[in-house]
């Protein structure tokens, strides 16, 4: 989730520590308690389809044939869509008839698998209602299990080999993130527990899990799990005032339609908020880790910045951050559903009506309360941050009445004829460390803070 953008932070004055403690405990405990009160304690059962088995199998043998000519059609009236034809022949790998062969027709049709010899396939087993001893075969699609955890196993080795130890720690986390939503979140919603409370509680849990597992237990994490906790909390203020201006039901898709109707009495209303909640967490944490890690920063390379000036400083940093973080949720949003607005720009209505669309309103409601939360995310990080990382002065002065660490005095500019000699003289091993107005080799040549 976040990422590591600093060395080991500093270690916060005893009396920031225990300010942080008696902060971030007490909204740890809540949350626990939150989440034992609204775990999901019966869960409803599936509900029992009349889906067919499906069982594996290997593609021995595949022959086309030309296809029997279509009726014709009226003219202007949609023509049928054929091809390819033939039959394939597949050994089948499980089920009643596992190790024989048996015939099945090309898969045709929008969206059909193209299949060829060796590929393993899935084959759905019809019953012939007149007559149940009598089954046939028909490919549904193929097995995507082995590049899958191919694909997984090369994810997580590019992980740990870049982040080491806490790319590992990074991996956890998101084992970690997925348990949750697995055991709470879904299954709270479907139990039929309010979706928002649910997936601010279970987002709550994640971002105490991942940021501590992945930063470590320091002054500089929990400011972040602050910064992203009020941030959270105001998105989905933001979400619920949003929503109601704009009259969203939560129907607006096709999965929600669906939804409905194996569950009748979920909140599709709170469901988009919950998704709302869910969505923003992941970005916001990145951007609080960064704001909080920018702070500790500059505040390592130049002690004597005042609080001010270190949130000025870093508020130009997630000025930057957010410039480019917002083009990244526009487009993840419109990347999800791209085939929807495709055939959105083939409808023949008005550009404004289909802006006001149910279906474009509610991505334009989640793009918009997710930057503003992000938005926010970056000053209230941010000044925790300064006052935390300044908290041992005291008006300027340490805690322990001696003065704060001078800021690195600017080298004197050299002469420009000095300058010009130096640039001109011997390079390399044979400068002299002793040259005038020319830094040795730890030397610096940049101006100080």
């Amino acid at each position: 989730m976040g990422a590591d953008h600093t060395r080991p932070a500093p270690s916060a004055p005893p009396r920031v520590r225990r300010i942080l403690v008696a902060t971030v405990v007490p909204l740890f405990v809540a949350t626990l308690i939150a989440a034992l009160v609204l775990w999901p304690s019966d869960t409803p059962d599936p509900v029992a389809g009349s889906e067919p088995p499906r069982h594996h199998g290997t593609v021995t043998r595949v022959v086309t044939e030309p296809c029997p000519p279509a009726p014709e059609t009226p003219e202007g009236g949609p023509g049928a869509t054929r091809g390819p034809c033939g039959t394939v022949t597949v050994r089948v790998e499980g089920g009643p008839d596992a190790g024989q062969q048996i015939q099945t027709p090309v898969p045709a049709g929008p969206g059909a698998p193209t299949v060829a010899v060796g590929d393993e396939i899935i084959l759905v087993e019809l019953t012939d209602p007149a007559d149940p001893t009598v089954s046939t075969y028909n490919i549904a699609e193929h097995q995507r299990g082995k590049p899958l955890i191919w694909l997984v196993a090369l994810f997580a080795a590019a992980i740990v080999a870049f982040g080491r130890w806490r790319g590992l720690a990074a991996l956890a986390g998101l084992a970690a993130s997925f348990a949750i939503l697995l055991t709470f979140v879904l299954p709270g919603i479907g139990a039929g527990s309010p979706p928002l409370l649910v997936a601010v509680v279970g987002a709550a849990l994640i971002m105490f899990v991942v940021l501590y597992l992945t930063h470590g237990v320091t002054a500089q994490t929990s400011v972040a799990v602050l910064g992203t906790l009020g941030s959270l909390v105001l998105t989905g203020v933001l979400g619920t005032i949003a929503t109601a201006a704009t009259h969203l039901t939560g129907f607006g898709s096709e999965d929600a339609t669906t939804l409905s109707m194996y569950q009748a009495d979920v909140d599709l209303h709170g469901l988009l908020l919950a998704g709302i909640i869910i969505g923003s967490l992941g970005v916001l944490d990145d951007v609080t880790v960064t704001q909080a890690a920018t702070v500790t920063e500059l505040a390592h390379a130049n002690p004597g910045l005042s609080r001010v000036q270190l949130y000025r400083a870093a508020t130009r940093v997630g000025r930057a951050h957010i410039a480019s973080t917002v083009n990244t949720i526009v487009l993840a949003y419109a990347g999800a559903s791209l085939p929807v607005l495709l055939l959105l720009t083939a409808d023949s209505r008005a550009v404004t009506q289909l802006l006001t669309s149910e279906f474009l309103a509610q991505e334009i409601v989640r793009s918009a309360v997710a930057t503003l939360g992000l938005i926010a995310a970056v000053p209230l990080t941010t000044g925790l941050a300064a006052v935390v990382t300044t908290a041992g002065r005291r008006g300027g002065d340490a805690a322990d009445g001696s003065p704060p660490p001078a800021a690195p005095a600017p080298r004197p500019a050299a002469d420009r004829s000095e300058a010009l000699e130096a640039l001109g003289g011997p390079r390399g091993g044979d400068t002299p460390s002793s040259a005038p107005g020319w830094p040795g080799r730890a030397g610096n040549t940049d101006t100080g803070w």
